[in-house]
């Protein structure tokens, strides 16, 4: 897995090792170099000599580990921690290669070894308030559709960008390059690859200008397309600690910033805020080239490697590094951060609660919302990390190695949207229990009825590319209408305020429309409902003399206009005098049929029953008085 490789190179050989002997030097020195397939077969070598204990055991289990080999990681894990002097953060490695090998049941049981003899540990926190989390984890809704794009080779590929038709990514596939001892493949180079109006892409060529002898890592590109931020080590720049042991340049990982001048990039620099003392990583520029967020084990770290973000001054210069929190990060490890149009966060994890190895996470910045896992299938039991997303192509791509190496997928969109209505009285903020929703589109097209339960909320599935009007009714209170424009992914949550109808406040040159009534089919009789109704209109009308009612009557689709225009006045007259009976002056309210001209849904001939009642109905326009 050679994402770990330029990521996390300064962190493993804090791991205590004690239990190395004489025996095991050779194989104990090629460890500490990262060799590890070497060092693998020295230890191995060591097993079937007859020479074998529990630091054997750990040391094997801590290669396959690094070298993503969740089978053979278990198998030697297994028999280390039957030894009583195991580190804990040993029962949390095994219970990830148990989970990354769908081993849920028996990974619990080692977190539950972790949790109980660090229970602070916000991965033991997390544990010992959710240890049922995979079935929360199986039901999210799928956000993506994901497909294996057609670049990827035997080596490993990953942390794909689309900058306008040019995907850029990293591969260990120049078999020219230097071969990494971590796990005998080629030290990796960045890349790219022109995409395709037919949704392929085409051959990948090296990047020269911004690749060494190496490694370099995934890339960030501005909006305006001339700045790039990458990563690579410090080597580079000659610094590093010289380990004369192990005969081992000991570098870190830096961040490092291009510009493009007539088609090259160029004036390649270090920046401001890299050290000797700790690595920076996975840079991602946001939108308006104000902030640049990256991953790093800096000081002030909360777990391993942490997501932080640093300003980008107008000058060019950058500000402190602020670590995202503890909301974001873990003590565990967090890397690959991407930040959208949107100022969407998404990033992998291992210390928040995933499916095995790191997941994929977002997180909505602008209200600051905790972290929450992207789900099935983007993520998957292996490593899930390096999502990008391209608004203009509306494509994403992320990296896994759940096919056994590391390769790039492609991730387009499911649109999963969905309204959350939530309908309270305005005067005391109190629930209004069983009103009523009609669901429309932009052009007032019907849609939906949907009756509110006692809580009176609603959860309805948008569709992409529409915007909605809702309007929603409510007996005793004034009918409103709101717009809801299209929502992408996730849950927009939506509280109405009714007004009760005693409440209204006629203002000037105002008119407000209030609850119609509604006929049952080819009858101009008031309905006991529509009494409750007009009892309510007119005590308002009681109550302020200052306001005249205008009656608009409809009716269905159903007879001719002829038939349909005589129905609507025989209902406007009949709701004018059921109002004037109750002792309102006639000269204070009048009506007009309409017919089927006005009709509230237009559905024509295919109505259903329900819309064919909505249109049966009585308006109330509620006017100033002259």
């Amino acid at each position: 897995m050679k994402k770990i490789n330029i990521l996390l190179f300064v962190l493993f050989v804090s791991v205590s090792i004690s239990g190395q002997n004489k025996g095991t030097k050779a194989a104990d020195k090629l460890f500490k170099r990262f060799e590890y397939v070497q060092a693998t077969q020295k230890y191995l070598a060591l097993i079937h000599s007859g020479n074998s204990d529990g630091y054997i055991y750990k040391q094997l289990g801590d290669c396959y580990y690094f070298m993503n080999n969740s089978i053979e990681s278990e198998k030697w894990y297994s028999k280390a921690l039957k030894f009583s002097q195991v580190d804990n953060i040993y029962f949390y490695r095994y219970a990830q290669v148990l989970k990354s090998n769908k081993k849920y049941d028996e990974a619990n049981e080692q977190m539950i070894r972790f949790s109980s003899n660090l229970p602070n540990d916000s991965r033991a926190i997390a544990f010992t308030k959710d240890p049922n989390y995979l079935s929360k984890l199986n039901s999210i809704d799928e956000a993506f559709e994901i497909k294996k794009i057609d670049i990827n080779t035997k080596h490993s590929d990953f942390g794909g960008v689309l900058y306008k038709n040019a995907l850029y990514f990293v591969s260990s596939r120049n078999e020219k390059a230097t071969i990494y001892g971590w796990n005998n493949e080629p030290f990796l180079d960045i890349y790219q690859s022109n995409f395709k109006e037919d949704g392929t892409f085409a051959e990948p060529v090296l990047v020269k200008e911004l690749n060494t002898k190496y490694h370099e890592g995934p890339v960030s590109i501005s909006r305006d397309g001339n700045t790039v931020y990458f990563s690579t080590e410090s080597l580079n720049d000659n610094l590093f600690e010289n380990d004369k042991v192990n005969k081992l340049k000991f570098g870190q990982v830096y961040i490092y910033k291009a510009t493009r001048v007539e088609g090259k990039w160029t004036n390649i620099t270090s920046l401001s805020f890299n050290s000797k003392s700790y690595s920076t990583s996975n840079p991602s520029i946001d939108s308006e080239g104000k902030y640049l967020y990256f991953s790093s084990n800096m000081p002030g770290s909360i777990g391993g490697m942490d997501i932080w973000k640093v300003a980008i001054n107008s000058d060019g210069t950058y500000g402190d590094p602020k670590n995202l929190g503890d909301k974001i990060n873990t003590d565990g490890d967090e890397a690959f951060p991407y930040i959208t149009d949107e100022n969407i966060l998404y990033f992998s994890s291992k210390g928040l609660t995933g499916f095995g190895g790191y997941d994929i996470f977002s997180s909505d910045l602008n209200i600051n919302e905790p972290p929450v896992n992207v789900g099935k299938p983007v993520n998957s039991e292996k490593d899930d990390f390096a999502f990008s997303f391209n608004n203009e192509r509306n494509l994403g791509f992320l990296s896994s190695n759940r096919d056994g190496s590391d390769d790039i997928f492609s991730a387009k969109p499911i649109y999963n949207g969905k309204i959350s209505l939530s309908v309270k009285n305005a005067k005391d903020g109190i629930i209004i229990p069983n009103s009523k929703v009609l669901i429309q589109d932009k052009n007032k097209t019907f849609l939906d009825t949907k009756f509110l339960k006692e809580n009176s909320e609603l959860l309805y599935n948008v569709q992409p590319n529409t915007n909605y009007i809702l309007e929603i009714y409510k007996d005793g209170f004034v009918t409103k209408s709101i717009e809801v424009s299209e929502i992408k992914r996730g849950t927009a949550m939506i509280n109405v305020l009714l007004d009760p109808i005693e409440e209204v406040v006629v203002r000037d040159n105002e008119s407000i429309i209030l609850n119609p009534i509604y006929f049952e089919f080819n009858k101009s009789d008031i309905t006991n409902k529509a009494i409750n109704e007009l009892d309510k209109l007119v005590y308002v009308m009681s109550q302020n003399d200052q306001i005249n009612i205008f009656v608009k009557s409809h009716t269905d689709s159903r007879g001719s206009d002829a038939y349909n225009l005589n129905l609507s006045q025989k209902r406007a007259k009949s709701t004018v005098q059921y109002v004037i009976s109750k002792g309102i002056s006639n000269d204070r309210i009048s009506g007009k049929g309409f017919g089927e001209s006005e009709p509230k849904i237009n559905c024509k001939k295919d109505c259903t029953a329900d819309e064919y009642s909505l249109n049966r109905r009585s308006e109330f326009m509620i006017v100033k008085k002259l």
